[in-house]
Formats: C-alpha cells, sequence, structure tokens
C-alpha cells in the first residue's frame, strides 16, 4: 500500500513539486510519499490558521467538544488500519502501533470531556465596591512540533487540549512517518473541524520551523524532540515571546530494591526498556538494582531479554521487538555499546544475529559500564542498556539525579514509605511506582531540569494553550 502524506493549509489538501520517500524500516521498501514544502508554504498555513482563529475562538465550547468527541470515535474506529500504516512506515509491532492509535483516540475524548469544563474563577474581595475575578481564553495560534517515534499519540497529545481552548494549529510532522498522523487529522476534518483550524506542513524541520516562529499569529509552539533541538526552538521563540511547551530528552533510571517483586519488576523492565524497540522519550536507560538482588534479578531477566524475538512489526506471529527508525539510529546504537565494551563493559546478554535487510538491532544488556560512558550518560533511544549495583538509597538517588536529564524515572519496591520519599527526591517530571506505563491523558506529563518546560495532558495540559485574563470591576 502506498500513501501521500500532503499539506493541509486552509481546509485544501496540497501537494508539492518535491516529494520524500517514506519507507519501512523493516525492508528498505517505498510505502508512500510525503510533499516536500517550505517556509512559503508554512506561512500560507499560518496564515489560514490565523483567519480561521476568532471564529473557531468563540464557537461555544460544547460545539469545540462535539468535534473533539467525533474525531475521537473515527479514530478509535480506524485503529486497525492506522495502526497497520503506521507499524510499516515506523517500524512498529502491529499491536503497539494500533494501542498508539486507541491512546491517540484518548486524548481527544479526554479534552473533548475537559473542553466545557469551565476556567476562571471569583476572587474574594476586600473592598465594598469593588469585585475580582478571572477567565481564560485561547493563546492564539499554535505551531505544533512533532517526532516520528510515536507521531500520533504525540500530536494527539498537542492537538486535543489546543483545540479544546480554542487555539488554531500548524503541524509539522516527522517525514520519517508522516503517513499516519496525517490520517490523524483528516479524522479531525471528517468530524467537522473548520477549515484552517488544523493545518499541516511538511518540509525541512529548520525552514518550516523557523518561518512559523517568525510569523506574527504564532503566540505557542509545543515541540517534542531532543534537548538540543529544543534548545534551539527555545532561543528561536524568545525572539518574539511565542510560548514554548517543550518535552525533551530522557535519561530515565529504573531502580530495584531488595523487597521489590522481582518477577514483577522483571516485566516492568522489558516493558520500560523494549516498548517500541527502546525509541521512547521516558524508556529506562539505565538499571540500578540493589546489591542483595542483583544477581537473581539479572538471572531472571538476561534470560527473557535472550528469547525476545526480532522481526518486522507486521509478521505473523509479531515479534518482541521490530526495527529501529533507521540505520542512523543502528548505527548511534551500536556506537554506544561498543564504546562501553571498550572501556571494560561486559556483555550479559548474547550475542545474535538479526534479521538482514531493515534496521534491526538485537536487544543488549551490558554491566560493568563505566560512568562516563555514552551508555551511561545519554538517551540511548533503542534496545540496550546498562545495569549497574547500588548499596544504600542515598547511594542510588545521587547517581540516578547525576544526568542534566529529568523527564521519567522508575522505582520497585515494596515499601510505601520509601516509594514516597523517592517520588519526592527523584528529580524527573514523572516518577513510575512499580508501574512501567505511568503515561495516561489524565495525568501531566512533561519534565525538569533540561528535559522541558511544561505539562501535557490533564487540567494542566490545557491551561499551557490558555491566557488568563484577569478582571476588577468597579461597582
Amino acid at each position: 500500500m502506498t500513501t501521500t502524506a500532503r499539506h493541509l493549509v486552509a481546509g485544501t489538501w496540497e501537494e508539492s513539486d518535491a516529494a520524500l520517500d517514506v519507507t519501512d524500516p523493516a525492508s528498505g521498501a517505498v510505502v508512500g510519499t510525503v510533499a516536500w514544502g517550505d517556509a512559503g508554504t508554512a506561512r500560507r498555513a499560518a496564515d489560514a490558521a490565523a483567519s480561521a482563529f476568532d471564529a473557531w475562538a468563540e464557537l461555544p465550547a460544547r460545539r469545540r467538544a462535539d468535534i473533539l468527541l467525533e474525531a475521537s470515535r473515527l479514530v478509535a474506529e480506524r485503529a486497525e488500519d492506522l495502526g497497520t500504516t503506521l507499524a510499516r512506515e515506523a517500524g512498529k509491532r502491529r499491536p503497539e502501533a494500533v494501542g498508539e492509535l486507541a491512546f491517540s483516540a484518548e486524548y481527544l475524548r479526554w479534552f473533548a470531556e475537559q473542553a466545557r469544563r469551565p476556567g476562571g474563577e471569583v476572587i474574594p474581595h476586600e473592598a465594598a465596591d469593588r469585585r475580582h475575578l478571572t477567565i481564560t481564553r485561547p493563546v492564539g495560534v499554535v505551531a505544533s512540533l512533532t517526532p516520528w517515534n510515536f507521531p500520533c499519540s504525540i500530536q494527539a497529545r498537542k492537538l486535543a487540549p489546543a483545540l479544546a481552548a480554542g487555539c488554531t494549529v500548524v503541524v509539522r510532522v516527522s517525514e520519517k512517518a508522516p503517513l499516519a498522523v496525517t490520517e490523524l487529522v483528516r479524522a479531525l476534518v471528517d468530524a467537522g473541524l473548520p477549515d484552517g483550524v488544523v493545518n499541516v506542513v511538511h518540509g525541512p524541520p529548520r525552514e518550516v520551523t523557523q518561518a512559523l516562529l517568525d510569523h506574527h499569529a504564532v503566540r505557542a509552539v509545543t515541540f517534542t524532540g531532543s534537548t538540543p533541538v529544543g534548545r534551539e526552538i527555545m532561543a528561536g521563540a524568545a525572539r518574539r515571546v511565542v510560548r514554548p511547551l517543550l518535552e525533551l530528552g530522557g535519561d530515565a533510571p529504573f531502580v530495584v530494591f531488595p523487597d521489590a517483586d522481582l518477577d514483577a519488576a522483571v516485566e516492568g523492565a522489558l516493558l520500560a526498556k523494549f516498548r517500541n524497540s527502546g525509541q521512547s522519550c521516558i524508556a529506562a536507560n539505565r538499571f540500578y538494582v540493589h546489591e542483595d538482588v542483583h544477581d537473581e534479578f539479572l538471572a531472571r531477566l538476561v534470560p527473557r531479554v535472550d528469547a525476545m524475538t526480532v522481526g518486522d512489526g507486521l509478521a505473523d506471529p509479531c515479534p518482541d521487538l521490530g526495527p529501529v527508525i533507521d540505520d542512523s539510529r543502528v548505527g548511534a546504537v551500536t556506537a554506544l555499546v561498543d564504546e562501553a565494551l571498550s572501556m571494560g563493559a561486559t556483555r550479559l546478554t548474547a550475542e545474535r544475529s538479526v534479521p538482514s535487510g531493515g534496521s534491526f538491532l538485537a536487544p543488549t544488556l551490558l554491566t560493568d559500564v563505566p560512568d562516563g560512558a555514552g551508555l551511561a550518560t545519554t538517551e540511548v533511544f533503542g534496545p540496550a542498556a546498562a545495569v549497574f549495583r547500588f548499596r544504600d538509597t542515598d547511594e542510588v538517588l545521587a547517581r540516578a539525579n547525576s544526568t542534566e536529564m529529568g523527564l521519567a524515572a522508575y522505582v520497585w519496591s515494596s515499601d510505601v514509605s520509601r516509594c514516597w520519599r523517592l517520588g519526592e527526591r527523584l528529580e524527573a517530571g514523572i516518577v513510575g511506582v512499580n508501574n512501567a506505563l505511568p503515561s495516561v491523558a489524565f495525568a501531566p506529563m512533561g519534565g525538569v531540569k533540561q528535559s522541558g518546560l511544561g505539562r501535557e495532558g490533564a487540567a494542566l495540559g490545557l491551561a499551557e494553550f490558555e491566557d488568563v485574563r484577569y478582571l476588577s470591576l468597579g461597582l
């Protein structure tokens, strides 16, 4: 099946003179094309969003909610077909891809409900002839910039609250996986979204982003991606004081205490590390296992990792791991593993071959990794990780917090007091306690330190796209 990801500008789906191929990471086969625009395309899309803003902002919240609810229904209804498209273009296992579409539908549904909840407050007055209150208004046109690893759910996490708040949006998605997310936007159009409320632009990332940040009507930019690129976007946003909402890189520690349920911790480790072939911002990067259970934990974990199957995510039976997104990711992860081995690390998992013809990697665990190795200090974004011993809570806290990143962390223990205290002291915006899948639509997602600004999901996610207006009334 070949699909074309087109631009959407002012309600019209457009192609460009130039186009890029979209390839299947499992085979290298061309599975579609993406129209390739430029700064001019981005400016026209922002103009369309600006023209549509007033009418959309003034539309009753109930009507905006109805459109989001219908879009949620359509995405859920189309999840099987769109999941196949997503699995093919991004290399995902089909069950994970279908699950991502279902999660996208959940964001649309949750914010449809949230759109109808009133914002603002009445503030108690201190003078008989004064009254004070706040109201909320949509911030304006939003630039929404999303990556390839979870292209649909991350875009839905941004689109749904922005639209619920009354903002209009220009979407720029990764050219590596643009097909399914284009169809996600089509569901919004089919649900009755007015022309120009959501626009889609494909093109060179820096050129398109710069054009949007420079556009007079763009008031907020929401971006998910690496910390270095996030810094560039924040700097660009500063020129016009565009509000930044940034979910950036992660380096999540996964801490196992001696009183943990080890079977549950092993299952959690497999999910937290290897979901989406390790290509997740909240993926477990560094395993810290208490010395009392270190050997037993590895005795249970390593055979499970060695037994994982690797292959095409659309195969039947479905493998445990699909490919990573492309050969450059293969090279980056392999380089981190090779560097650690050259510095004295020990391979825990077996060396084995992987299918040829695609960007496949064998799942890998190393121990004795020096603290200065890249595998111990950088976001891996692939199916490889280092395992470390620790002796006490203060030590593991210091090591877990020793990175500039602070997106997610995981703790496995049966001691409620310990879990609570770790949750307070770990420098991470998201802490999974005996839970390897903390992401839900109704809870805030985001990082601290160099992992970003702001929160997505929950009521806080809606507030990111609203301005608060204070009214002081003389009576």
